[in-house]
């Protein structure tokens, strides 16, 4: 009983739910700054949501649709690449190192989307939500399962390496210091996403559903706080006015 609550569908629903007010938070703020970092997060946000969405579908059917599974499971594989284009745009100035990541990362989406269009799927493995994972493609090394892994493990080393230097970079300025807690929370968001899925992985995939739900928030919330340097701007103008009035 308590298994079956914990990996209910409506988790996953409410995931997606909060996901897509979160790409509409992102896209406003790229409506008013046209900044690349919040429209990369805001993609990488929207294939979370979907993904999300399709899961809860899957658990309140009690079935996969092979298209669905297919086009799930290149976005759940993929979001992570785009949250790490965010983070380099927002920490690299030259915005050619940008550029050249994403023409990576959507060559590396377009090879798997035609991989997993075109291999025949192992349809005993396609079972509801949290249990099939990339499975019902193949052993993990190969085509196109394998595909996976430039989005993995390029987003997450941009993710926890982009806010470790921005917290060594912003700690010492007071002004700028809600950046530093930003960006803990972003590595803390990425950690529980990388263990939660490692564990389902292995098999324990109970609790998968609100470690997703939980890391969304988190995640969010650091990448809103990071996203703008405007609350600092305003800090250091206050002060600097404050210290010509003092004078």
């Amino acid at each position: 009983m308590t298994d079956a609550f914990w990996s209910s569908w409506w988790w996953p629903l409410v995931t997606g739910l909060i996901g897509f007010a979160y790409v509409g938070l992102l896209l406003a703020q790229w409506a008013r700054r046209r900044k690349p970092h919040q429209l990369a997060w805001a993609a990488g946000f929207g294939f979370y949501a979907v993904a999300a969405v399709m899961e809860a579908y899957s658990e309140y059917s009690g079935a996969w649709n092979p298209t669905v599974y297919r086009i799930y499971i290149v976005l759940a594989a993929s979001l992570v690449g785009f949250l790490g284009l965010g983070t380099l745009y927002l920490v690299i100035k030259r915005r050619a190192i940008g550029h050249a990541y994403l023409a990576f990362i959507l060559v590396c989406l377009a090879i798997f989307f035609y991989g997993t269009f075109t291999t025949e799927l192992i349809t005993s493995q396609l079972v509801p939500g949290i249990t099939v994972g990339g499975t019902a493609l193949g052993s993990g090394g190969s085509f196109p399962r394998v595909m996976s892994l430039p989005f993995n493990i390029t987003g997450t080393l941009l993710l926890l390496g982009g806010s470790a230097y921005s917290i060594i970079r912003f700690w010492p300025k007071r002004e700028y210091r809600y950046r530093v807690w930003a960006n803990v929370l972003i590595i803390i968001g990425t950690l529980i996403i990388a263990g939660a899925g490692s564990m389902a992985r292995a098999g324990q995939t109970v609790g998968l559903y609100p470690a997703e739900m939980v890391a969304s928030a988190v995640l969010l919330a650091g990448f809103l706080m990071a996203g703008t340097l405007e609350k600092g701007a305003r800090a250091v103008k206050e002060r600097l006015e404050s210290g010509r009035q003092s004078a």
